[in-house]
């Protein structure tokens, strides 16, 4: 029978790993943003929930894809704008303040972390929060957009319907050929979300930028991902060629399991607020920046 561990004893043994590693990436995924209201992309298994999603380059070039894109976030949008930090996003916030970590690298593209007061943060998929014209490259906020479309749109303004990842909904208009969409007041130019889409490479500014977090860490800490995307599974296999150990909490299956030294299968809201606690209690009772954390011998 497999041994039953506590959530004192998950949080204990990451505690152990970034008293271990306090110069360790911090990897999130949409896991770590579930408990702040916000749906994710797949199931345990790693399998993809719902339709396909668009593709950047169909965006682009399509009107219809632009319409039914805008259409469906227009409605929602809201529910990711609404949505606030979690004890998650707070405890690597705090981990960041009390020197436990070294970056954070989020695939998330709600902006949470910086919400969350983090401040060495790379968004490496962008942040939906703001937009950018494809003609000029002005950037408007995300709000000033929504009020465009309810302008424009008032027949799918309040429309009801199930939020999806990333400021999308279950909602598909019957009158998509008279959907208005939202333009750059500067040029009158395309305006699309400052993310990048499906089918869409990471701008490689930021993606060396990435390369470099990685190479100066001491470890990886994957927190709410299923690392299917290419974007981030790349740092775990960097990670484990370079011989720095690499410890995850996720709920389900990720595609680097065979890579881990640690898997923690709980919620990061749950389990990081508990590890701060004990590298921070750690350091009061020895009296210096170094927590007194038992370690056995299975953690790294």
């Amino acid at each position: 029978m497999a041994e039953a561990f506590t959530i004192h004893d998950h949080a204990a043994r990451i505690a152990a790993f970034l008293d271990r590693h306090p110069r360790a990436l911090v990897l999130t995924g949409a896991g770590l943003s579930t408990a702040s209201g916000i749906p994710d992309y797949r199931d345990r298994d790693g399998t993809r929930r719902g339709k396909p999603p668009i593709h950047g380059p169909d965006f682009r070039k399509s009107d219809a894809v632009q319409r039914r894109y805008w259409a469906r976030s227009m409605v929602g949008w809201p529910v990711l704008a609404q949505a606030r930090p979690n004890h998650g996003h707070r405890a690597l916030a705090g981990l960041e303040r009390v020197g436990r970590i070294g970056s954070v690298l989020t695939q998330n593209v709600d902006g949470l972390h910086g919400q969350a007061g983090s401040h060495g943060v790379l968004e490496l998929h962008g942040n939906i929060h703001t937009v950018v014209c494809l003609d000029c490259s002005a950037v408007f906020p995300r709000a000033f957009v929504q009020g465009q479309l309810e302008e424009f749109n008032p027949q799918v303004a309040g429309a009801n319907a199930t939020p999806l990842p990333d400021g999308d909904a279950s909602v598909e208009p019957t009158a998509l050929a008279d959907f208005r969409l939202p333009y750059c007041t500067c040029c009158g130019g395309t305006l699309m979300p400052n993310v990048v889409f499906f089918g869409d490479n990471v701008p490689p500014a930021r993606t060396t930028i990435a390369l470099v977090q990685m190479e100066r860490a001491d470890a990886l800490l994957v927190v709410g991902s299923s690392l299917m995307v290419y974007s981030g599974f790349r740092f775990c296999r960097m990670a484990h060629a370079a011989g720095k150990p690499i410890a995850a909490i996720n709920l389900g299956r990720t595609r680097a399991d065979d890579l881990l030294d640690i898997k923690i299968e709980e919620t990061a809201e749950r389990v990081l607020p508990l590890a701060l606690e004990l590298l921070t209690k750690g350091s009061e009772h020895t009296g210096t920046d170094t927590p007194s954390i038992p370690l056995d011998g299975g953690i790294l």
